[in-house]
């Protein structure tokens, strides 16, 4: 583990070198926040921010990342929720406030979820709730971001390959960060617990998210699904790991399609959700 002391800290968010943790970051930070990053890859972008090297499942990790902590965005990384039992002591003696990244898929009237990704998470905030942590759960949306595996099928040509999945409300992470903190800070508490379902404004599946991004670059991408068998074979190619695959195949067959339109971004932050189109266009550098 390395540390680097630059400021106190009030808030930890685990995953700080993804995606969605960069943005809840970046937003701290230009608030002024005092906030401390963890992720076993260094977020070394973040001048004036603490940085924590480390694996969450690790307690003692956990434990001295949450010293001086008061809130903590907590994004789970693995498929297995029984890693997590060693922090509920962590976060039971630190008492700061937990704010957990769950998915919109998260059925509560099911006993069992969709998949295993899904199943994750419903565990997660089960167990979490059932610590006595009183956690606020933020269900996102598919990320908007989640494109970014697509840039290199689009340098070589116009179709994106892969496994279709069921339409659904894609949100773009600027919004779910923005949302994330909005509860993270003192007076989040207003908003109570949720779970608060973040989605964006427009039900799109994989062809349509490629035909907008598509308009944006001038370019006439088309998606081609391909068979969960063919679509496994292709990403143990690429290195991903086994269980990965089989829960990202699993989610691509199982999960139900959904017609669930939020207005929990509008709710947390206070002007509406982004369109997917607009991501596309403020990130089209990144795919031409």
């Amino acid at each position: 583990m390395t540390e680097t002391s630059l400021c106190p800290a009030s808030i930890l968010v685990t995953g700080a070198a993804g995606n969605l943790g960069r943005e809840v970051v970046r937003r701290l930070h230009a608030r002024g926040v005092g906030v401390r990053c963890l992720d076993r890859h260094p977020a070394d972008a973040f001048p004036g921010v603490e940085s924590v090297v480390g694996d969450l499942t690790d307690p003692d990790v956990f434990r001295a990342a949450l010293d001086g902590i008061e809130a903590v965005l907590l994004m789970w990384p693995l498929l297995d929720s029984a890693p997590a039992h060693a922090l509920l002591t962590p976060l039971r003696s630190a008492a700061p406030r937990v704010v957990y990244l769950s998915s919109s898929a998260v059925d509560d009237g099911r006993a069992r979820q969709s998949d295993p990704i899904v199943q994750v998470h419903a565990d997660m905030e089960a167990l979490l709730d059932e610590a006595g942590l009183r956690p606020v759960v933020l269900r996102s949306d598919t990320l908007a971001s989640n494109v970014r595996g697509w840039a290199a099928q689009l340098r070589a040509g116009d179709v994106v390959a892969g496994p279709d999945i069921a339409r659904t409300a894609v949100v773009d992470e600027r919004d779910v960060a923005d949302a994330a903190v909005r509860v993270l800070l003192p007076d989040g508490d207003r908003f109570g617990r949720g779970p608060h379902v973040l989605t964006g404004p427009d039900l799109l599946g994989r062809a349509d998210q490629v035909a907008r991004l598509g308009a944006v670059l001038g370019r006439r991408l088309r998606f081609e699904a391909v068979p969960a068998d063919v679509a496994r074979t292709r990403m143990l190619a690429d290195g991903r790991p086994e269980e990965l695959v089989a829960a990202l195949v699993a989610a691509s067959t199982r999960r139900p399609e959904s017609d669930r339109v939020t207005e929990g971004v509008r709710r947390l932050t206070g002007r509406p959700a982004g369109t997917f189109a607009q991501w596309a266009a403020d990130h089209a550098d990144e795919f031409r």
